[in-house]
């Protein structure tokens, strides 16, 4: 497969599950071959809008197996990549490549990176080890600055250093940081992507300077994203904001605060639409209740996602 660059839209799905909690293997079939169909830069499993943190590992690298045949070669299939220690990062990578992952996404290694400063040298010798290691496409992941951890310029500059480095994931939820995140890498020796993964903002943060998104959102409106980043990329603003004029209210509803609730929240919705059929999310997550569910179905309606009987046939 080509070089990998991280732009456009890289859609992070959700994970179908049974009222048992377990995985949909079916539902994960047919919904990711309906995402794989719109032709997104790559699609991005075990991560949090999958539940990656509540997964087993046997689940995790079955994920990758029935994706990869759903994909059928038409896009790039990422992994998360979530360990404690910079030892089972590389080891759980390398079963994570042979499952059928292409490049990676790399969580920090949370309590280690909790907070903020995190040494700019820790987060540069984790992710030189892996990459490494594997050989392969990674991603950084830029948490919330609270949360941690942060990639100022100085940080972002060793990792570009690393050739197997294509960007970061800006997930910081902050415009100022990510506009901070944009310029760092713009004055960097080789390109680095930048793609948002702030729900709440998408095109926004593209207008802004991101290379696209990679996102949880990308998880249902998959064509129209890439339609909007197209358009962004092309200067064609007033088209792209006509785009998102219509998808913005459900994002910024459903990564409202609680954060956490965006994935039964959309998990609502990708019923509504006929492309899964349970909203289940694995405990101690909790689902939604009426109400939620009644402003989900008027905020998805007037996105438009309800009126195309194509999804359903298509993840039927």
């Amino acid at each position: 497969m080509a070089e990998f660059v991280l732009e456009g839209i890289v859609a992070a799905p959700f994970l179908p599950m049974k009222p048992d909690f377990s995985v949909h293997w079916d539902d994960l079939g047919r919904y990711i071959a309906w995402v794989a169909a719109q032709r997104p830069t790559a699609i991005a499993m075990n991560m949090d809008a999958s539940e990656g943190p509540a997964l087993t590992r046997d689940e995790q690298l079955e994920i990758l197996a029935v994706c990869k045949t759903a994909i059928a070669g038409r896009t790039r299939l990422l992994s998360g990549l979530i360990a404690g220690s910079t030892a089972d990062a590389c080891a759980w990578g390398k079963e994570l490549k042979a499952a059928g992952a292409e490049g990676f996404a790399i969580f920090p290694p949370f309590p280690t990176f909790l907070g903020n400063p995190v040494p700019s040298e820790m987060i540069y010798r984790y992710h030189k080890a892996i990459a490494d290691a594997l050989d392969a496409p990674i991603i950084g992941f830029q948490f919330p600055v609270a949360w941690g951890p942060d990639f100022p310029p100085e940080t972002l500059a060793r990792l570009a250093s690393i050739k197997q480095f294509v960007g970061i994931k800006e997930a910081s939820f902050d415009t100022t940081k990510t506009l901070q995140s944009i310029d760092a890498a713009r004055a960097l020796p080789r390109k680095l992507g930048v793609c948002t993964g702030s729900d709440t903002f998408i095109c926004e943060a593209m207008i802004m300077g991101c290379d696209g998104a990679l996102i949880g959102f990308a998880g249902t409106a998959t064509d129209r994203l890439i339609a909007m980043h197209a358009a962004v990329k092309a200067r064609r603003y007033d088209d792209a904001q006509a785009i998102w004029a219509k998808l913005g209210p459900l994002a910024r509803h459903a990564w409202r605060p609680p954060i956490r609730d965006y994935r039964p929240r959309m998990k609502e919705v990708l019923v509504m639409q006929g492309l899964i059929e349970c909203a289940a999310v694995r405990p101690p997550q909790l689902g939604v209740d009426a109400a939620e569910r009644a402003e989900l179905r008027r905020l998805a309606e007037q996105a438009g996602l309800l009126d195309a009987p194509k999804l359903r046939a298509a993840g039927a």
